[in-house]
């Protein structure tokens, strides 16, 4: 289950929705469904999420020589909990 998630994102923007919104921000797989997300998320860190909201990013082009190509599919997750509930990992 947790292969599906593949990173934290950390960015100015995500950090100010965390602190006022009670919201995380992950990259997860493109097949991943939101009630899959959500329940993963509940379990894992023992909270209560009460909204997952999901997009795919645009695809960037990248260049090898003459080759061009892009870089590979993903979904990003912005997952919001309950008011008062903390991912432990961002409590530093």
């Amino acid at each position: 289950m947790i292969d599906f998630v593949k990173r934290v994102v950390l960015t100015e923007k995500t950090i100010d929705r965390i602190e006022e919104y009670d919201q995380y921000t992950f990259d997860v797989a493109a097949n991943v469904t939101k009630t899959t997300l959500k329940q993963f998320i509940e379990d894992y860190y023992k909270v209560k999420v009460v909204r997952v909201n999901t997009h795919c990013p645009p695809r960037k082009k990248i260049r090898l020589g003459q080759t061009m190509g892009s870089r590979s599919k993903y979904k990003r997750a912005i997952v919001t909990l309950k008011a008062g509930d903390k991912i432990p990992l961002f409590d530093q």
